[in-house]
């Protein structure tokens, strides 16, 4: 069996060669595709193929994958969590830099300075007194959301001499053991941007973070400070943000979605998505998620889906099904009776759920006729099925 791997935007070729020749065909013009890898490219408005039994996503935001529908499709979507964070951390701190050290303003001034003027000289001394900065040491930096790149960020301040206050109410078990031990957990995000000089945003964009930092919340920001978000763009106000640095409450926003309201403002420096564009990050991504969607391909077990369980299983056969259901009682049972009675012995079962998502992987004896597929399919909550023999089996 020959896997067709259909590409939007330009994927790393680090990441697309991990897609052995012999077993896949990949480029961005495929019939029938088996799954998609893509960046930006908005599948939102793009029809995706019945035949499409995976996406993965070389980056971590899904915001421009129908993520909803592909699960009721029984289509996991991979995403690549932490392989871009050190470039967005980075990038993090070359903005604080630029945001302690007033570098923006200072360049806007030097660029505006006449090179043939007599008293040139006197201008530039002129500008060094008005665009004096802080340093970062000693300053308080607080960070919303600590997951891979948020705890990079607060180990990396605290080695510069930066105090680091951070929230998170969804911080994992190991999310938490990467955190430094100095670091102050605060309670609520009120309390983290009341104390901070510079405040930063590593948070998924979901409807419960959407204008997470609204008029209210920037209102109780330290006056003076400074915000910065290089997560997602409709986790901030825009409105908000404007009319804080219109009366003086923030003195920068940086960050990395420029729109329409924020450009030409005093006080906004917004870069064009930089977060993840370095070739390293580029790379990490393809490679995590290319690799994701082969094993899924290849054996059915899942890592890294934004909408399923994570399921490993060894493999005991050469033949195996994985399946796609709801997460409701008897599931596992009507799917072994159905097994049972096409004949197939079960050599090991692994089910797991994940919310409203399950997804049962079976290594039988002989191979899965299309017949006991579509006997699987027939069960009610049973989203997909797939046989997935070895290669030797193929």
């Amino acid at each position: 069996m020959k896997y067709q791997i259909l590409t939007y935007n330009q994927i790393s070729p680090h990441g697309l060669h991990r897609f052995p020749g012999a077993r896949f065909t990949v480029g961005k013009a495929v019939d029938h595709p088996d799954a998609i890898v893509l960046r930006s490219h908005d599948l939102r408005s793009t029809p995706i193929p019945p035949s499409v039994k995976a996406i993965g996503r070389a980056g971590s935001g899904t915001n421009n994958i129908p993520v909803a529908d592909m699960s009721k499709r029984g289509v996991p979507v991979f995403n690549a969590p932490g392989a871009n964070a050190n470039a967005v951390k980075e990038l993090v701190f070359a903005a604080l830099l630029m945001a302690a050290r007033n570098v923006v303003p200072a360049l806007r001034y030097v660029t505006s300075l006449d090179a043939g003027a007599a008293d040139l000289e006197q201008r530039v001394e002129e500008g060094k007194k008005s665009y004096a900065g802080v340093e970062l040491h000693s300053k308080t930096l607080g960070i919303i959301g600590l997951g891979a790149i948020g705890s990079l960020v607060a180990d990396t301040a605290i080695k510069l001499g930066m105090k680091v206050t951070g929230f998170d109410p969804e911080i994992t078990v190991d999310a938490a053991w990467r955190l430094p031990s100095s670091v102050r957990r605060a309670h609520s995000i009120e309390e983290v941007l009341k104390h901070a000089d510079f405040a930063t945003l590593h948070v998924p964009l979901l409807p419960v973070t959407r204008h997470l930092i609204d008029e209210k919340r920037i209102a109780a920001m330290k006056p003076g400070a400074s915000l910065l978000n290089f997560a997602r763009d409709a986790i901030v106000d825009e409105g908000a943000v404007v009319g804080a640095l219109h009366g003086h409450r923030l003195k920068y926003y940086f960050c990395d979605f420029p729109s329409a309201k924020l450009l030409r403002e005093a006080g906004v420096v917004a870069l064009p998505h930089l977060g993840a564009s370095t070739e390293e990050a580029e790379e990490n991504c393809a490679i995590m998620v290319v690799d994701q969607v082969r094993e899924f391909l290849e054996h059915g077990v899942i890592a890294n889906a934004v909408n399923f369980p994570t399921v490993e299983m060894a493999r005991e056969s050469p033949f195996r099904i994985g399946i796609a259901n709801a997460n409701v009682p008897n599931m596992v049972g009507q799917i072994s009776t159905t097994m049972a009675k096409a004949g197939l012995n079960i050599h090991n079962m692994v089910n797991k759920s994940r919310g409203e998502m399950a997804y049962t992987l079976v290594d039988v004896d002989s191979s899965v006729q299309p017949a006991v597929v579509g006997a699987i399919s027939a069960i009610e909550g049973v989203l997909s099925v797939r046989a997935i023999p070895a290669e030797s089996a193929g």
